[in-house]
């Protein structure tokens, strides 16, 4: 008989979906392939076109930090890209606190701004093409790539590339070089004559090399590529309107701008709206800026985080502030015991928990939660990523919801995002609005934004099918011996605490996990199962991976303290065929050797 061919097998090392430009995942087809890739060898490393966004850093942003270590570093700099000034001093801050030895003076910060930046129009400012680099040893490379992993303030791949083409001709320039008088005579000659932006004519002709360019201009037909900028604007608000869940409707952006709110959709919490809707580079960003801001209303106290979460959660809360309480299994004897910590007299600024957890699928009880915040003065960030606010409402028991939006909000695996959202009848609701009014910056790209928006507009309809499908595959795994154990929140022992909170249509999603009885047999099962295997999750198209080994490969001991095992295998479910689905998964099954 005949091998079977698996139709999903990409090649080590490209994009998923395949050559796909800005693809948020990267093929690991293989078992030995993820082992390969964690332990750096060079016949996965010398193939990876991408990877996951905060763990691989894009190659165009690679290739734009080169070319500023080029014009403006010193011999042995390596240089990280983020949005804004402040996001990188905060780059340099933690540089400086986790390498105390080093000299301050080596970890800089260059500031790249547009030439003629007191010209700047709404629309320039909407894009806001700027470049903010912390120049500093390359020995201490891993340090910067800690900071750029844990906070997700990073630039995105589409930044870097309209900036990298900016920088080249000379219209992004050091900060430092403009003075007062003359900020608009730098840049390329044919760009160096004083000009004033009149917003009703943008039409300067680019055929002669000698015509003056307004920076609008420039910025939008010579290196636009039809960026729409007017639309940037309404982009941005249809995504936080569907964050927060007063637009449902499959609509182009137009006709989704003149509909009235969707009451029945609505996150079911008195006097919230878009307003309270923030959006962030990536969902780790939404993370790190809750803490951030908590930390500021709340003051230098230990945060909690509850239930095993996804890894930069815990670092964030350990690398940051206070350091954190960690109660990895989520049960309702570590709230027992933070309960008595806290009659005790302990304080803490926040707990942090996923719902459900990533990867045991494993729900907290919220509602126990919330009433210990309300009696002891903690806020509560929960994370809805997995359960999305289209199943579940969490917000009622949450001060602050975050959520990666370049997950299954996106589903395309092309574009990354975070959500935010206060909850306006929170107790500590006024203390942080005030802190969010006054700290927040948009930093999300304008061109990612047309994408996200573009991307999220099926997003209601897609849920449904996911979680029917997910249910599907987790009866297929559930009934089979070989397998385990399966986890999934409809099937967990948690399952009351998820069903508290679950929308009266909302389903149980689209990710679960399993183990099996040996490590050959998962091995055996991973290789043969026919879907597109790497890292992220809620993409269009079912996706898989041994998540613990590719997630918490240095850990893998102190993720069995936990009772995460080592040989756990990740399924995120897509939009396909159900019976194809099932065939895929009983076919890997039956590849297990008996």
């Amino acid at each position: 008989m005949a091998p079977f061919v698996l139709e999903n097998d990409v090649e080590v090392g490209e994009s998923l979906p395949p050559a796909t430009e800005h693809a948020v995942s990267v093929s690991l087809p293989t078992w030995r392939a993820n082992v390969g890739y964690e332990e750096g060898e060079e016949w996965v490393i010398s193939k990876m076109k991408t990877g996951y966004p905060r763990f691989f850093i894009h190659k165009s942003i690679q290739r734009f930090a080169t070319a500023i270590i080029q014009n403006h570093g010193r011999e042995g700099e390596e240089a990280m890209l983020f949005p804004t000034h402040s996001t990188a001093s905060r780059c340099r801050e933690f540089f400086i606190r986790q390498v105390p030895d080093v000299d301050a003076s080596q970890v800089r910060i260059l500031d790249l701004v547009p030439a003629a930046e007191k010209a700047r129009s709404e629309e320039l400012a909407m894009i806001s093409p700027r470049i903010s680099v912390v120049l500093f040893p390359q020995e201490h490379f891993k340090i910067a790539k800690a900071f750029w992993q844990h906070s997700g303030d990073g630039v995105s791949s589409r930044r870097a590339e309209y900036c990298h083409h900016l920088f080249d001709e000379g219209f992004l320039v050091d900060a430092s070089s403009l003075s007062k008088v003359a900020r608009l005579c730098k840049g390329p000659r044919r760009y160096q004559k004083q000009t004033s932006v009149d917003l009703g004519s943008t039409n300067g002709s680019l055929a002669g090399v000698g015509d003056p360019q307004d920076p609008t201009s420039f910025v939008e037909e010579r290196f636009g590529r039809n960026l729409e900028l007017s639309k940037t604007k309404n982009a941005k608000l249809a995504i936080r309107r569907r964050i927060a869940g007063s637009l449902t409707a499959d609509v182009a952006l137009t006709e989704a701008l003149a509909l009235g709110n969707d009451d029945a959709m609505t996150r079911q919490v008195a006097d919230f709206s878009e307003n309270d809707v923030y959006l962030y580079p990536t969902g780790m960003s939404s993370i790190f800026n809750a803490h951030r801001n908590i930390l500021a209303a709340k003051g230098p106290l230990k945060a909690i985080v509850y239930g095993f979460p996804y890894i930069d959660t815990l670092k964030i809360t350990e690398k940051f502030g206070a350091g954190s309480l960690f109660y990895g299994f989520g049960s309702s004897e570590e709230l027992d015991d933070l309960e008595k910590r806290l009659e005790g007299g302990e304080r803490f600024m926040a707990l942090f928990t996923e719902f459900p957890g990533n990867p045991l699928l494993r729900s907290p009880d919220l509602e126990r939660i919330r009433k210990l915040a309300d009696k002891y003065d903690f806020c509560v960030v929960v994370d809805e990523t997995i359960g999305n606010f289209i199943n579940v409402n969490v917000l009622p028991y949450a001060d602050v919801v975050v959520s990666s939006l370049t997950k299954v909000f996106s589903g395309d695996s092309n574009v990354m995002g975070g959500g935010l959202v206060l909850n306006p009848k929170a107790r500590n609701y006024q203390l942080l609005k005030g802190i969010w009014d006054q700290d927040y910056v948009d930093n999300h790209w304008a061109e990612d934004s047309i994408f996200l928006e573009r991307n999220s507009r099926d997003f209601v309809s897609r849920i449904d099918r996911i979680g029917s499908n997910a249910e599907a595959i987790c009866e297929v795994l559930s009934a089979d011996p070989r397998v385990k154990q399966v986890n999934y929140p409809k099937t967990s022992p948690t399952r009351p605490f998820y069903d508290k909170c679950r929308n009266p249509n909302g389903g149980y999603g689209g990710l679960l996990s399993a183990t099996f009885h040996t490590r050959q047999a998962a091995v055996a099962f991973f290789d043969n199962l026919d879907t597109v295997k790497g890292p992220s999750l809620g993409t269009n198209f079912t996706l898989s991976s041994p998540y613990v080994i590719l997630a918490h490969y240095g850990e893998l001991d102190w993720c069995a303290e936990w009772g995460v095992e080592a040989d756990l295998i990740r399924f995120s479910v897509g939009l396909e065929e159900t019976s194809k689905l099932v065939d895929t998964f009983k076919r890997a099954l039956d590849a297990i050797p008996q």
